[in-house]
């Protein structure tokens, strides 16, 4: 029987939030159900009775489960059961796990495994910021040790208003896409999409979504008041306060005065003796403070190269705070492609590749929401030879992510189909890495689509931006390198073109963000941006004339819908030998309105395609003159090809005004002449005359 569950509500934005505990999955640590409109989800979280031994990160899972029976759908394939997540979940988890992984105690090595389950699917609601509400109520109301609540808002701007939680529907015409999380006091994450909006307009919707966050949160602070559990003791972090000592004694100032002009190699090199030299002056006689002191020193290392940055505004390759690595571009590197770049910027390297195709290439989204078709895809590729490593190929969540984003960050500036009527694929093959591969794929992919004479709006470049805090003194950073990534509080990527931003990426290690601190790194990421735009520019200002000699050509044509059955033909038949007799492909759109698309390697070809449906689809009336090639000859007359796909029939007594024996007398087969159209019958069919009879 089931328990007396407990429920909060809100008011927000015409529709009721409710959170309940206590109704369903009561076996985990915390479990609510969210339900806005008619969106249900459940949240559960799990925590293991004991630390994993020997590991030295939070084992912390995140995962979204889209269940298509909440849309009334069935799940595709051949077993019609939901099987491993789709990219879109993936992400998703991503975007709920960076919320909240920062705010676990440190030391924390209990395994942990957060679950949103979608139960019902409402068109109309938003879920992922609300994926994130309700991970944050379910460990909230759990035992599991959680440093404060958070909560997530969407904001959109749509016809130049910010609106804090907009529709899907609404999100079809906004020009921002904004999701935020955060705590009551500060931001911990946003993700952006945006049509080429300014600095200060991302500001204000961090803002706004930040008022319906802090709404949230006091949703779950009701809740969790009146059944929250007792949280389990944070687990205790023991230093060895002597050791540190020691280590730091030994180190002195040999790793702030070293880390000022090296490479990656060259430091990680330098770093790992630094570590050696350690470990062989302190190690005792068993060697049982091995571990310890590795950790130590990982931890004295940190604080070193933190503290140098701050107090001298010098960073570990030499660079001022503000600066941007070397920039080289190339493009038109492979041969055979449609469009071919190569972007480095300091150790990062992103050879960017372009492929164009018809509309049968687009990519079928099949989710709880209804299918649809994307035209525009980038695909990121992170092999482990690009950090000098071995490794499995395979596809990560990270590539996941970092290619959502590049894409997010390019596709407001993907010319339309009417302009261009192609599918494209963005390829981005990261060769080598220390800091910012997404964001050199921003750069890659614009350059590519340059390089294959895409006509896109306007180049996009991107840069990630770092910080550093030490009480109230912060340094920001631009076009951070993996060091700073790894010992900084905040990895920051913003990509746009020079009139604006198209995509926006945070994540927090601390508490979270000031609105001064936030104003301050889109500032400086805008400067950054304007630098890495000129030299995009100087190897190639503009997208190029004409399409590259390897990419297909494309024609549209539209035609009575109600004829595309004769274009297609008996069980494809027609359309199968349109395309053997052009060498051209033939795609036939599924919007209902007639649209034919035709892509060859050369005009001819197209063309040749272009005149056979034309002709097959034309309406033949009475009167019209054609020149007709014979094809055909029987007893009774002979039939003459019209049109491309489309014949009449001269009858043996219209051939000549003399009596004939037969059609050979007069015709053989391949002749050519001109006949006149005598009529259409009701089943279509065509009688012809020779011209000559009727002058």
């Amino acid at each position: 029987m089931l328990n007396n569950p407990t429920t909060t509500t809100l008011e927000m934005e015409g529709k009721e939030l409710s959170l309940t505990s206590g109704k369903l999955a009561k076996q985990a640590n915390g479990a609510v159900v969210v339900q806005y409109g008619n969106t249900v989800m459940l949240a559960t979280a799990v925590m293991s009775k004991t630390p994993k031994v020997g590991i030295d990160f939070l084992p912390l899972t995140v995962e979204f489960s889209e269940k298509m029976y909440s849309a009334g759908k069935f799940p595709g394939g051949f077993f019609k059961r939901e099987a491993r997540p789709s990219t879109k979940a993936t992400l998703l988890a991503r975007l709920i796990d960076r919320p909240i992984r920062p705010c676990f105690p440190k030391g924390m090595h209990n395994e942990l495994q957060v679950i949103i389950t979608l139960l019902s699917y409402d068109p109309t609601v938003n879920h992922e910021p609300l994926c994130i509400t309700a991970a944050s109520a379910a460990l909230a109301v759990s035992d599991i040790p959680f440093a404060n609540a958070v909560a997530g808002a969407t904001v959109g701007l749509i016809d130049g208003k910010l609106i804090a939680n907009p529709t899907n529907e609404q999100l079809e015409n906004s020009d921002l896409d904004i999701v935020v999380a955060g705590s009551k006091d500060a931001i911990l994450m946003v993700e952006a999409g945006a049509n080429e909006v300014s600095e200060a307009t991302v500001l204000e919707a961090i803002q706004l979504a930040h008022t319906s966050i802090k709404a949230q949160i006091d949703l779950q602070e009701s809740l969790v008041a009146k059944i929250g559990k007792t949280k389990l003791p944070a687990p205790e972090v023991n230093v060895n306060e002597e050791l540190k000592n020691k280590i730091q004694s030994f180190l002195g100032t040999s790793i702030e005065d070293n880390l000022q002009d090296g490479n990656k190699d060259e430091t990680d090199a330098f770093l790992n003796q630094r570590q050696a030299d350690v470990v062989a002056e302190l190690l005792n006689e068993d060697e049982s403070n091995e571990g310890e002191i590795k950790s130590l020193f990982g931890t004295i290392k940190k604080e070193k190269i933190r503290h140098a940055i701050i107090s001298n505004k010098i960073r570990p390759d030499g660079r001022k705070v503000d600066e941007i690595r070397p920039i080289e571009i190339e493009v038109d590197t492979l041969p055979s492609v449609h469009g071919s770049s190569v972007f480095t910027r300091g150790e990062t390297q992103s050879l960017g590749v372009l492929t164009l195709g018809t509309e049968s290439d687009e990519q079928i989204i099949d989710g709880v929401a209804e299918s649809a078709k994307k035209r525009f895809i980038l695909h990121y590729n992170f092999p482990a030879f690009s950090v000098g490593e071995c490794g499995r190929p395979g596809t990560s969540r990270r590539e996941l992510g970092h290619g959502a984003l590049a894409e997010r960050a390019l596709q407001p500036i993907i010319p339309n189909y009417e302009a261009f009527p192609y599918t494209i694929r963005l390829v981005s093959e990261i060769l080598e890495s220390n800091g910012s591969s997404s964001m050199a794929t921003v750069c890659s992919g614009a350059l590519a689509m340059m390089d294959g004479g895409v006509p896109i709006k306007a180049p996009v470049a991107g840069i990630a931006m770092g910080l550093l805090i030490e009480g109230s003194d912060y340094t920001i950073l631009s076009d951070i390198q993996g060091l700073e990534d790894h010992y900084g509080d905040m990895d920051f990527k913003v990509a746009g073109t020079r009139k604006g931003i198209t995509a926006l990426q945070l994540d927090i290690k601390v508490g979270g963000l000031s609105k001064e601190i936030l104003e301050n790194a889109l500032e400086q990421a805008h400067k950054g941006r304007q630098h890495i735009l000129d030299n995009m520019n100087a190897a190639i200002e503009q997208p190029r004339d004409g399409l590259s000699d390897n990419a297909p050509r494309i024609e549209s044509i539209t035609i009575d819908p109600s004829k595309i059955g004769i274009v297609i033909g008996p069980g494809g038949k027609m359309i199968r030998k349109i395309e053997e007799d052009s060498k051209a492909t033939v795609s036939i759109g599924d919007d209902g309105e007639g649209k034919i698309s035709i892509s060859g390697l050369s005009a001819e070809s197209i063309n040749i395609a272009k005149s056979i449906i034309i002709g097959l689809t034309k309406e033949v009336e009475t009167g019209e003159e054609y020149a007709g090639k014979v094809t055909k000859i029987l007893n009774f007359g002979a039939f003459a090809e019209i049109l491309p796909g489309k014949e009449g029939l001269i009858h043996i007594s219209e051939l000549t005004k003399r009596r004939l024996n037969s059609v050979e007398e007069v015709l053989k087969i391949g002749d050519t002449f001109q006949v006149i159209v005598k009529n259409v019958d009701q089943q279509n069919r065509i009688n012809l005359a020779p011209k000559e009879l009727f002058d």
